[in-house]
């Protein structure tokens, strides 16, 4: 029977609190700024998931500078807002290699918009 450790737990609280806290912001490019900080913190304070967070970092960040000074419409906004939702809650901290490694890919091979 599985059995969390603490470390583990607290990964899965804070992926479940980054879905928490993005599932009640506005689609706009401010979320996905303060997003990126928010897995900043999560990847340096654990270390086995900086890899992820950089992946998913430099997934909101592309995203961020394509529109930062373009207008973006609000349809595109949207779609990529719950793109993103969606991958985040799609991601298990505490997986095993397996699960880990096809989220890390499915990170990798996500894109926002377009």
């Amino acid at each position: 029977m599985y059995k969390p450790s603490a470390s583990s737990l607290t990964e899965e609280a804070h992926t479940n609190d980054l879905h928490a806290w993005l599932s009640e912001q506005h689609h706009g490019l401010r979320t996905f700024r303060i997003f990126q900080q928010k897995l900043e913190t999560l990847g340096r304070d654990h270390p086995a998931q900086r890899g992820l967070c950089r992946l998913l970092s430099n997934l909101v960040g592309s995203y961020v500078e394509a529109f930062d000074e373009a207008p973006l419409p609000v349809e595109v906004a949207n779609d990529a807002y719950h793109r993103l939702l969606t991958l985040v809650a799609s991601l298990d901290l505490h997986g095993d290699a397996d699960r880990r490694l096809a989220d890390i890919n499915r990170v990798a091979t996500c894109e926002l918009w377009q």
